[in-house]
């Protein structure tokens, strides 16, 4: 386990590359993109300039087109100092004991540090919070056997002790974790429920994203099931059965019902055409995807025993209800969060 204060140095990693028919005539950038690098292509394009790109052992330009027997030599360069430390940051805990912490994450708060995000992360706060967190995760990620995007809100568990993250590894492997969202999504969603079985990989041409039609797509499974009506927008509960990057998103995007304030995956283009003012309103103050993570049901580590966590839906996400219950005269007998928990008994 992990003591509160840690750092770790990186060590270097040259991936060469030699250029077959198939990839002669391409860019250099357009090349490495499509390579698993891990790297965007703003970040290729600085490498590039930094020299730790070469094309037959000489210094290339990121346009430079590439022949068949060309050597390219990529050097990833270690990071310096990797950090994480433990800092004061307000936890929203569901629940805890000496095995697992349950957090119900706010949308903003990234799950680890990476680049870009070096703090302020939920494993900063978990840090300061908890006297260890299980080492399997890595040191920058103890503890962490799942995750959330930034913009999603909801329930994350985290493993106290290398016992407790095992058990739970093993549980998402076998898909014996159950995880249930509430998604906002644009349009009148077709039929009460539903599934998307769709392979999900990484996009071809940009890498930040995700898509269904990747040659490398992994399979996933999507269950969902229409809570309430807006029609111009439908609040959905969804199930995953497996948890591939951004699979909510990018499944209900390839039916047409883009997720409302995905700026990623088109849920976020429709908002512009809003003329309702209280809809409108809700909108701007969403500022993320409307996604959250309500409810989170695993085998307990110590005990065996099946154990369920749920999570209300936190007031950003509520308003924008409110407002579209009001825009399409919906006015159910019981609030949102009260049905939510009742649903848990038919479990």
């Amino acid at each position: 386990m992990f003591p509160v204060n840690f750092q770790v140095i990186a060590a270097v990693k040259i991936i060469r590359f030699t250029i077959d028919s198939t990839d002669s005539g391409q860019r250099l950038d357009v090349f490495l993109v499509q390579k698993e690098t891990g790297l965007s292509r703003s970040q290729i394009k600085h490498v590039v300039e930094e020299g730790d790109v070469l094309v037959n052992g000489l210094a290339p330009k990121v346009s430079q087109k590439l022949k068949e027997g060309d050597i390219v030599e990529l050097t990833l360069k270690p990071v310096k100092e990797a950090i994480a430390v433990a800092q004061d940051i307000p936890l929203d805990i569901i629940y805890e004991d000496e095995a697992i912490i349950i957090v119900n994450k706010p949308a903003g708060m990234v799950v680890h540090p990476a680049a870009g995000n070096p703090d302020q992360t939920l494993v900063n706060a978990l840090l300061f919070h908890c006297k260890n967190l299980s080492g399997i995760g890595g040191v920058i990620r103890p503890g962490i056997v799942h995750r959330l995007d930034k913009g999603t809100s909801g329930l994350i568990v985290a493993a106290k002790t290398d016992a407790a993250h095992r058990s739970l590894s093993a549980q998402f492997e076998k898909h014996e974790v159950h995880k249930t969202y509430q998604v906002l999504v644009w349009g009148d969603v077709k039929g009460n429920t539903g599934e998307i079985f769709l392979p999900v990989g990484r996009h071809a041409t940009d890498r930040k994203k995700m898509s269904t039609k990747s040659k490398r797509g992994k399979d996933a499974l999507t269950f969902w099931k229409a809570r309430e009506r807006y029609g111009i927008a439908t609040l959905l509960d969804v199930e995953i059965k497996t948890g591939r990057t951004h699979q909510i998103r990018v499944h209900l995007s390839s039916r047409g019902y883009g997720v409302i304030g995905d700026s990623v995956y088109g849920g976020s283009g429709k908002m512009r055409d809003i003329k309702n003012s209280e809809v409108k309103n809700a909108l701007k103050k969403l500022n993320r995807q409307a996604l959250h993570a309500a409810k989170i049901s695993f085998l307990h580590p110590l005990t065996g025993q099946r154990v369920i966590f749920a999570a209300d839906m936190p007031d950003d996400l509520q308003e924008l209800c409110q407002a579209l219950r009001k825009f399409a005269g919906v006015n159910p007998s019981e609030g949102i969060n009260k049905s939510w928990k009742d649903s848990l008994k038919e479990l």
